[in-house]
């Protein structure tokens, strides 16, 4: 739904869909209540998604990393400690049209990062190794998380990052050392101006591997 020139999820059914969009996952209502529908993940069954109606809107319970906890909740006042739930490590997110859709994606993803040894999660811990004033290729990125093969999953996961601060994906570059679209970072020249900062030379668009390539 837009509003106001933004993009805020209100409905179940798009909440539902989203968690649904990730590998190996299904919709189950436990409870033998239409009002509890779950996105569990195959296998393990784990739960990462709960939603459910209540005070007239549709809630989200969502897990989370604890560093991460507060700062959902004093970023939005429609995200409070998860509603029947660990307060610990859930978070309950109010679909009242106050959070832009792209943070409650983020927050849904992050939870099924953490029920699952996802592809993701092992590409963010990769991006993490990359020291500042270096950069790696997505192959490069592909192979510390464990499979040379998925260089395009890399392109996907760093896409839709969680946690810009900590998962510094403005040091990943192709194979040729060139740079990302303007989509990725923010717009149009802001990965360069990162890498600037972080001491690593952007030459038309492109950074010397062999200078600052990381030795993987």
């Amino acid at each position: 739904m837009s509003v106001g020139g933004g993009v805020f999820m209100k409905t179940r059914k798009e909440a539902l869909s989203y968690g649904l969009s990730f590998p190996d996952t299904y919709q189950e209502a436990p409870f033998h209540d239409d009002n509890w529908q779950l996105v569990r993940v195959k296998g393990s069954r784990k739960a990462f998604l709960w939603t459910y109606e209540r005070d007239g809107y549709i809630n989200l319970n969502v897990k989370t990393d604890p560093g991460w906890r507060d700062f959902w909740r004093k970023a939005y006042g429609s995200v409070i400690p998860g509603y029947h739930q660990n307060k610990e490590h859930w978070n309950t997110v109010i679909l009242d049209g106050t959070i832009p859709d792209k943070d409650i994606r983020r927050m849904i993803a992050e939870s099924y990062d953490l029920v699952t040894d996802s592809p993701s999660k092992r590409i963010y811990e990769a991006v993490k190794k990359i020291p500042a004033g270096s950069v790696a290729t997505y192959g490069q990125v592909a192979g510390l998380a464990g499979d040379r093969k998925m260089a395009r999953a890399v392109g996907n996961a760093l896409h839709r990052n969680p946690d810009p601060v900590n998962i510094p994906c403005f040091r990943v570059v192709n194979a040729k050392g060139e740079l990302a679209g303007a989509f990725a970072f923010g717009g149009a020249g802001v990965q360069a101006k990162l890498l600037a900062a972080d001491g690593v030379e952007v030459v038309d668009g492109k950074v010397d591997l062999a200078k600052y390539g990381m030795n993987v």
